[in-house]
């Protein structure tokens, strides 16, 4: 187990880093920031010279691997880190200089333990694309087929996990502060970030996504998933098939190819709701570079180590949610809220449908190019934090992708409206999903499953309590004093210290927005 002061060190020279770069100004003087903080905040950049003008894609970048990746999602949260600061993040790329091709196919051989000669014909030895967590190229198969192949880069894994588990323990101190703090929730976003972390370096996981996702989207005309080369992967590397087409972000070269902009705009869009609210299970790493238009006008996706995942019921009450806010119906969004313990039962539910009014009002009949998604989340962000509404992890991947997808969206067609766009097809879910007769056959088929489980619960029963006979019952243990319970005295200042310190470098990554 890592010790306090190993923690406390790391967070301090994160935080001399941040602030080196301007990025602590915004902690100190951040809504809602413990006061124990704001002075540790002080404290690390005490003698630091820092630019009038916060450079925070450049820190992050300087931290590592792991804080490039939270600085991509503090990106999409305006209403946390502000307009300036989220405009900033934007320019932050996650890419590294490339390692040498002779690492690479080293890597290779020992992740396949077999040469490198037996799996590819050839492969590039110029990378296509390097980031902090593996790099790509292109290469052949031994029976001919174009590929890309991904490699983690080395000792990537224990880097993460080390970073991680620091993340933890300050976010559990950070947590022990209460207040703004604690409705963040801190623990349990950096829970979150270390599964969707470790789906992330493991490549068998990436590989069973995509295959997933194309097997869900199959249906899905105009949208395509490269096949995997199951042969040819593990968890250190992926080998899929390789796309040729023009990024989605390529808006002059789509034109010259003859591409209809809007129809790929309105796509992209009902992609996204097919992925999140029909079958939750999306790509949540809809960027820029993640997306190419084929020839044919095909929508291909490549990149699936994010991906997010939202259960039957989360998804019912986010299509009821987005519907609601469509049609003006703010009475039954506030009533989702409150229905999905959203927000505590103390509020009031009119108070609450009200708030929600201002919010979305001003936004209905309106293209994004005047009102945006990423406005509307600023705006329920805003008034959720009013009414003590708890950090719900499972969303943040979702709010982000709906910020990238929009992005996206306008940049093909700036008239697009958004709301146009998803309201048939929410409606239209709806109808299958919350219908009579959807409503019916769930009721049916949930009552079947109880009466067929009915015999193992009696067992169950009779194996607790036993009419005659059987093990005796285990007597109440006596509650056990931990040591670290009863130590006291001057051994505990350092973990007073720890607690400070652990708190004030989580509260740069919590409350600057990924965990927010």
């Amino acid at each position: 187990m890592t010790r306090p002061v190993t923690h406390i060190t790391r967070l301090l020279r994160w935080g001399r880093i941040l602030a080196r770069h301007g990025a602590l100004r915004i902690i100190e003087q951040g809504h809602g920031t413990p006061t124990l903080v704001r002075r540790l905040m002080r404290l690390a950049r005490f003698g630091t010279i820092q630019p009038k003008q916060p450079d925070y894609a450049s820190a992050f970048q300087a931290v590592g691997p792991a804080a490039i990746k939270l600085g991509q999602s503090l990106a999409t949260r305006p209403d946390i880190v502000g307009e300036e600061a989220a405009r900033n993040l934007l320019t932050l790329q996650d890419s590294l200089p490339p390692l040498p091709f002779s690492v690479i196919t080293a890597e290779i051989e020992q992740c396949f333990r077999r040469p490198i000669a037996e799996l590819f014909a050839s492969i590039e030895p110029d990378s296509v694309g390097s980031a902090s967590v593996a790099q790509v190229h292109r290469a052949v198969t031994t029976d001919g087929r174009t590929v890309a192949v991904k490699v983690l880069r080395p000792g990537i894994r224990e880097r993460f996990a080390r970073d991680i588990e620091t993340y933890a323990w300050a976010a559990a101190h950070l947590e022990a502060l209460g207040g703004e703090a604690a409705r963040l929730r801190p623990r349990a976003v950096i829970a979150n970030f270390e599964r969707w972390t470790l789906r992330e370096l493991d490549l068998r996981r990436e590989a069973a996504s995509a295959s997933e996702l194309a097997e869900g989207m199959a249906s899905f005309a105009g949208y395509r998933i490269p096949a995997v080369d199951w042969d040819r992967t593990n968890g250190g590397v992926l080998t899929i098939e390789w796309i040729d087409g023009i990024k989605l972000s390529d808006v002059e070269g789509l034109k010259a190819a003859g591409h209809d902009l809007p129809a790929l705009a309105h796509r992209l869009v009902l992609a996204f709701l097919t992925q999140a609210i029909s079958g939750g299970f999306f790509h949540a790493d809809m960027h820029q570079g993640n997306l190419f238009v084929q020839a044919d006008g095909t929508i291909a996706a490549i990149d699936f180590g994010i991906m997010g995942r939202i259960d039957r019921r989360a998804r019912q009450w986010l299509a009821e949610i987005l519907y609601g806010l469509t049609t003006g119906n703010y009475a039954r969004v506030a009533e989702i809220h409150f229905e999905a313990q959203y927000v505590p039962s103390y509020h009031s539910v009119d108070e609450f449908a009200t708030a929600l009014r201002a919010v979305g009002e001003p936004m209905r009949g309106k293209p994004v190019s005047e009102l945006s998604v990423g406005q509307m989340l600023d705006g329920l962000f805003a008034i959720t934090r009013d009414f003590d509404m708890a950090v719900q992890p499972h969303l943040l991947l979702l709010q982000k992708t709906m910020v990238m997808v929009e992005g996206l969206a306008t940049t093909l067609h700036p008239e697009i409206n958004m709301w146009d766009v998803s309201g048939p097809f929410v409606k239209s879910w709806m109808r299958d999903e919350l219908g009579p007769e959807a409503m019916l056959a769930d009721r049916l088929r949930k009552d079947f499953e109880t009466i067929l489980r009915l015999p193992d619960l009696v067992r169950r029963i009779e194996d607790q309590f036993p009419a005659k006979g059987g093990a005796p019952q285990q007597a109440p243990l006596p509650e056990a004093v931990l040591m670290w319970d009863r130590r006291r005295g001057p051994g505990w200042v350092g973990y007073a210290l720890a607690l400070l310190a652990g708190g004030a470098l989580v509260w740069a990554a919590t409350a600057m927005g990924y965990l927010g």
